[in-house]
């Protein structure tokens, strides 16, 4: 065991403290979901679609089912949804005609762009924080998320890595 790990059972109350605010802050930040699936004109199962499918990649339906942890019957709902509102697109593939590709359309990139800005822009309670801070918070998560240890020289921001059943991470442009 190096000097930086807690025995098994053990945790430091800080690391506690830590949690909770945390945790605090990311369920103070959940309705950004309702608002920006009502500012888009969907429900937040359509917009959790929305962020799932890759607009560089289009995929099979039942991919999208898989990377949602879903069943394919309600995915197909929740493409219905984002046709209507002109975000995305059912392609037959031509070597199956079985296969259905999901793909965004300009209007769902832009809708995913917005989405993006609307969800992952930082909370104020991060953006007031100096830039130094800012930057320390950055390298703590990436460490603990990487377990790089903190006192290792910054590597490059890495892609977050994607849980089942979540949305992949998006690139925000500004």
């Amino acid at each position: 065991m190096s000097g930086h790990e807690q025995p098994p059972g053990r945790t430091e109350p800080a690391l506690t403290e830590a949690w909770r605010l945390l945790m605090g802050l990311v369920l103070d930040q959940r309705m950004r979901w309702s608002e920006v699936a009502a500012e888009l004109g969907i429900s937040q199962a359509g917009l959790r679609a929305l962020l799932a499918i890759d607009p560089a990649h289009p995929g099979p339906q039942r991919e999208l089912a898989k990377a949602l942890d879903c069943d394919p019957s309600y995915v197909t709902g929740m493409v219905d949804e984002l046709e209507r509102a002109g975000f995305a697109l059912r392609r037959t593939e031509p070597a199956d005609r079985r296969l259905k590709t999901i793909a965004l359309t300009n209007a769902g990139i832009a809708a995913l762009r917005a989405a993006s800005d609307g969800l992952f822009s930082p909370p104020s309670q991060f953006a007031r924080l100096p830039p130094g801070d800012q930057r320390e918070l950055a390298h703590i998560l990436r460490s603990a998320i990487t377990g790089t240890p903190t006192d290792s020289p910054s590597p490059p921001a890495p892609r977050p890595r994607r849980q089942k059943g979540s949305a992949p991470p998006i690139e925000r442009s500004r």
